[in-house]
């Protein structure tokens, strides 16, 4: 295999993370903090590995092959996070190799989850590295979901391929793609942050949760998160932008090119705001009759805490493990199902449960009417036939994943709800999980250090949707 491109490609992303380094240690400056002196020196020695692998291999003519694209994907989800790691462990912070590499691995996935405590001592600089690692990684998940996933098959993925050549008569190569998603990508995060700052944050707190907001990262400057305002403004502009990083970033570059009807007609979002909807009322009602709470009061919760759970945001406003055990239930599932495809949203997503329930109603079909001849169609068009297949493929890992995940975690001491919680969220990339100990009252850091990584584990498995490493580990891959 020829590794030049995607060293190459791995230099150029290293050098983008180099610069990422320096508005964290600006702040650094501004605020007094000495942790500006590791960022400087993270960003030397990043730049120098992303330098010497751009250097070594410029100049050449490149041809990614498949097998070349499902190692670009891996590497570089793996790269990345142990580069992003370094300003954690050589920070004022003095925190592990474990736990630098998990807080990092939870940033560029946007799972959320963290080791980190009293937030609202830390330094300014680690604060906002946060979230700038998951808002690197957002984009690059819609720019993965986009351009490299529809063509490797991935669970279902190239059910967007004839979306995507539809941009692609306008805008012909992946680069010119990728940047005409990026200027929109930044656009919401701007306008998410002067929607923050009008409602009371800070400068620097509105520019951290924007970033963590339309990446659906979920990592905020506080411990007690959006609990630590008490007005509902702030949880207005976190609903609004979480719904629209959940929705496709491809519907917004053809709303701008002047064509708003799939924004209104695409089947997927239309299912992603059902379901938001159904459960926002279902858990609102359930929070006015069984746990006496006044109306306005359990719209406000319900609403919030379903939109961050189900586009894996993660923000929490409350503790909801103590609201029973029905709207314990109701999260995990959520957070399992996720938002749409090519979002930067987490789960299983919308589109694979469209799939699964088509499937399903021609099966019924075919009892009916034995003879009978049905085609799966998906958003008015004919599925291509490879692709319920590749989808129950995908539940199928997903269960098996998921399984083993809790199985480990409950082998490295976890209690039941702790393990499958957690194997949940991580493979979901959600962040907050249930119970006492990693619940949106509490955090990771109680974790062993097996745990920590297992689920770090998990956290690149469900970013990369399953197969794209699993696929490296058959022998046939690594054959010519």
């Amino acid at each position: 295999m020829d590794f030049r491109p995607i060293l190459y490609i791995n230099g150029v992303l290293l050098s983008i993370l180099s610069l990422g380094m320096v508005m964290p240690m600006l702040a650094d400056l501004y605020f007094g903090s000495d942790d500006w002196k590791v960022f400087f020196v993270c960003i030397i020695i990043t730049a120098f590995f992303g330098g010497a692998l751009i250097l070594s291999n410029i100049g050449l003519q490149f041809n990614m092959t498949t097998r070349q694209a499902f190692m670009l994907t891996n590497l570089t989800w793996i790269i990345l996070p142990t580069f992003g790691a370094l300003p954690f462990w050589l920070s004022s912070l003095d925190m592990s190799i474990t736990d630098s590499f998990f807080e990092s691995m939870s940033g560029i996935t946007t799972t959320g989850s963290t080791v980190i405590t009293e937030l609202d001592k830390v330094p300014a600089g680690i604060l906002l590295w946060r979230a700038i690692l998951q808002w690197l990684g957002g984009i690059g998940i819609i720019i993965m979901a986009m351009s490299i996933l529809p063509f490797l098959k991935v669970g279902g993925m190239q059910i967007f391929k004839t979306e995507l050549s539809e941009d692609e008569k306008a805008l012909p190569r992946t680069a010119q793609l990728a940047s005409s998603i990026s200027v929109i990508y930044i656009s919401l995060t701007a306008i998410c942050a002067i929607c923050y700052i009008m409602v009371g944050f800070e400068i620097f707190d509105a520019i951290s949760h924007a970033m963590t907001t339309i990446a659906t990262g979920g990592f905020s400057t506080f411990d007690s998160s959006f609990s630590h305002y008490t007005n509902p403004g702030p949880e207005i502009v976190a609903i609004i932008f979480m719904v629209m990083g959940g929705i496709p970033f491809v519907l917004y570059l053809k709303a701008i090119r002047g064509n708003l009807r799939p924004m209104f007609k695409d089947s997927q979002v239309k299912w992603f705001i059902s379901l938001l909807s159904i459960a926002i009322i279902v858990t609102t009602s359930y929070l006015y009759t069984q746990q006496d709470m006044a109306l306005t009061e359990s719209l406000r919760r319900a609403s919030f805490n379903v939109v961050s759970i189900m586009t894996g945001t993660g923000y929490s406003n409350g503790d909801f493990n103590a609201w029973g055990g029905f709207a314990v239930s109701m999260f995990f599932f959520l957070m399992v199902v996720g938002g749409c495809a090519g979002s930067t949203s987490c789960g299983i997503k919308i589109f694979r449960f469209q799939v699964l329930y088509t499937v399903t109603k021609i099966q019924i079909a075919k009892l009916l009417h034995p003879n009978g001849v049905f085609i799966p169609r998906y958003n008015g068009r004919p599925m291509p036939k490879d692709v319920p297949s590749s989808v129950m493929g995908f539940f199928f890992v997903y269960a098996l994943g998921f399984s083993l995940l809790a199985m480990a975690l409950s082998y490295v001491g976890l209690d039941f709800i702790t393990a499958m919680s957690g194997a949940a969220t991580s493979i979901s990339n959600v962040g907050p999980g249930l119970g006492d100990i990693i619940g949106p009252a509490g955090n990771f850091q109680p974790l062993p250090d097996s745990a920590k990584w297992i689920l770090s584990a998990g956290m690149l498995l469900g970013r990369l949707e399953l197969f794209a490493i699993l696929v490296m580990l058959s022998p046939h891959f690594w054959k010519n």
